[in-house]
């Protein structure tokens, strides 16, 4: 037997942090992509890494700022948003470690 309830609230999960958490998660399997098959080379790249390292930093600046906005707006969910605003500080973590890494 199913349950059914009822809703009463008129949240709903905001579309555009919903897309901050798909650019987060591209920004990161990209810099994962992108620091493996240089650790496969030996440290050299084939592809064009600088290039990657650029889209990341801009997909997850534009994330971080799509999920920051839909923060602090009334009447939705918090979840996308806090998931969009984690995966894609992480992701900007990252390509900067990896920055700082490469200049040592």
């Amino acid at each position: 037997m199913k349950r059914q309830g009822y809703k009463f609230t008129r949240k709903v999960h905001p579309k555009r942090a919903i897309m901050a958490t798909i650019l987060g998660a591209i920004s990161l399997i990209a810099l994962f992509a992108v620091v493996y098959i240089s650790f496969l080379n030996n440290g050299a790249s084939v592809a064009s890494p600088g290039m990657t390292g650029l889209l990341i930093t801009l997909f997850s600046i534009v994330g971080f700022g799509l999920a920051g906005v839909t923060f602090f707006e009334p009447e939705r969910y918090l979840l996308f948003p806090i998931l969009g605003i984690t995966l894609n500080s992480l992701a900007l973590i990252g390509i900067s470690l990896v920055l700082y890494v490469g200049t040592i």
